[in-house]
Parts: structure tokens; C-alpha cells; sequence
């Protein structure tokens, strides 16, 4: 596993909570949370619910990422990026990132995940790549509205969101494919 830190260069920012009825900090995924989209056995690429509070005052929106780093590809992998969800938003349904976005609240949208689909995908490690981390985050925002375009890379949103995150909420989650 790698040391990579993916807040490291990232401009600092309030910390407050973020939980899951799926997953705890530290722990891995369960199947709902691992990919059948890419051959993993059991896995159903549900997006876990989300709860949230203690967002720094003056929060605007959040938006919501779910990032490995340690994907052997130069530069992670994005499995889900949701924007503008509403200040007054606290929690995500599970199975909210499906293909219509059918949990979100209204405002609030998928970018494509570097699978391309503008939903959630699961954890798919490499079998005998070793363990992963997801970092799923939940970044309190200084404005309504982060103007990124809906078929943005979560990249591009994390790079706009730069100069507006007021906190930011983590719980990493892991996953690992035997040999």
C-alpha cells in the first residue's frame, strides 16, 4: 500500500463528521460497495449512504468525492463526484449514485468517474495489487454553486473547489482482490 496522502498539497481546511451505515472508518467495503461493472464476484456498485454534521459556518453546498489513490495508474482513480448538493442537505441514501442520480437532492449532480459514467463504481482493485484505500470525502463549500460543467472530470472539480472548501469530512474505507 502506498503512503500517498491525497490531502497533502491540498490547502487546509475545518474537519467535522462524516458516517456511514455501510462502512466504518478503517474497514472494508462490503459487497454492495465493490464493483460487479468490473468483474468483481458479488459486487453491486452501490454508492453508501452518507451522513454528515458539523460543517464549518458559513457552508454554502457540499460536494462529495470517493477517490483510491492507490490505483496503479500515475494518478488514482475517481469512482464518484456529486456537486452542488444544497447547505441544508446532511445525508446521502444509500444507492444515491445510481445511473439517474436517483438519491440526489435536487441541484445536486454526478460528473463521470474515471470509468467514465456519471455514477458511482465500486471498488475494483487489482487481484493481487494489495490493499486500497477509498477516501470518501464530503467538502463543505463557500458557495451555492461550484460552476463546474455536469460532464467535468472529478479532477477538474477538485482543482475548482480548491480556493471555496470551508471543511472537509473523511472516512476511508478499503478493499483489497486476492492473488
Amino acid at each position: 500500500m502506498s503512503a500517498n496522502d491525497p490531502f497533502a498539497r491540498l490547502p487546509e481546511a475545518v474537519s467535522f463528521t462524516v458516517t456511514s451505515a455501510n462502512v466504518t472508518d478503517g474497514s472494508a467495503w462490503s459487497p454492495e460497495q465493490l464493483s460487479g461493472m468490473s468483474g468483481v464476484p458479488g459486487g453491486k456498485d452501490v454508492s453508501p449512504q452518507l451522513s454528515w454534521n458539523g460543517a464549518p459556518e458559513g457552508t454554502k453546498s457540499y460536494a462529495v468525492t470517493v477517490y483510491d489513490p492507490d490505483a496503479p495508474t500515475g494518478s488514482g482513480f475517481w469512482h464518484w463526484a456529486v456537486a452542488d448538493i444544497p447547505a441544508t442537505v446532511t445525508e446521502l441514501p444509500e444507492g444515491a449514485g445510481d445511473d439517474t442520480g436517483s438519491g440526489l437532492p435536487e441541484g445536486a449532480f454526478q460528473l463521470p468517474n474515471d470509468a467514465r459514467a456519471a455514477r458511482f463504481i465500486g471498488a475494483a482493485p487489482p487481484a493481487g495489487h494489495g490493499p486500497h484505500r477509498y477516501f470518501v470525502v464530503v467538502h463543505a463549500l463557500a458557495v451555492e454553486s461550484i460552476g463546474v460543467a455536469a460532464d467535468a472530470t472529478p479532477a477538474v472539480l477538485g482543482f475548482t473547489m480548491a480556493g471555496h472548501i470551508l471543511g472537509r469530512a473523511v472516512l476511508t474505507a478499503s478493499a483489497e482482490t486476492p492473488a
